[in-house]
């Protein structure tokens, strides 16, 4: 069972350095993931690899089907998901190139599908967002980048805008 996978965003649609073993294409109830999953070992670690906007780059963010990568990656024995997005930031120590492992986030996306939790339910399931990012995952990032001496901003508030707009500046 591979409990971690790495979804690439813009920019990582492959992982040079991963031993490949296996790619599988899947289905699910949702629909097609956005690319093949890509099984393999990277620095001794087993890992699921998926690029987030297809292999190649061709799928907008407003066109990606989230539900369908989630449900995929769960059926695969994911537990944890390192997700990689290029994105912009509001304060001058978020230039480009650097690293943040955010701790919250503020979801501006519209006309989505945000849950699985909706048809021929029996009750409704309301979902705890209070903490929306695994701590066990974020501790191991924040420490794996202190022993690499790596700069990085341990907390910050994500804002996942609308795409395929970026940010302003």
């Amino acid at each position: 069972m591979t409990q971690l996978a790495i979804i690439g965003g813009t920019g990582l649609t492959q992982l040079s350095e991963l031993n490949i073993v296996h790619r599988e294409q899947l289905t699910t109830p949702y629909g097609n993931p956005s690319a093949e999953f890509i099984t393999g070992e990277l620095y001794g670690k087993k890992i699921i690899f998926l690029a987030r906007h297809g292999n190649p780059h061709t799928l907008p963010p407003h066109r990606i089907n989230y539900r369908a990568n989630l449900w995929a990656l769960h059926q695969l024995g994911v537990v944890q998901i390192l997700a990689v997005a290029a994105v912009g930031g509001i304060t001058p120590p978020m230039e480009p190139a650097h690293i943040a492992i955010p701790d919250q986030i503020i979801d501006y996306t519209y006309d989505r599908k945000h849950t699985f939790f909706e048809d021929d339910l029996t009750e409704v399931t309301h979902i705890d967002f209070t903490h929306p990012y695994c701590r066990e995952l974020r501790t191991r990032l924040i420490k794996a980048a202190d022993h690499a001496n790596i700069a990085i901003t341990a907390t910050g508030t994500y804002g996942c805008t609308q795409g395929p707009r970026l940010e302003t500046p």
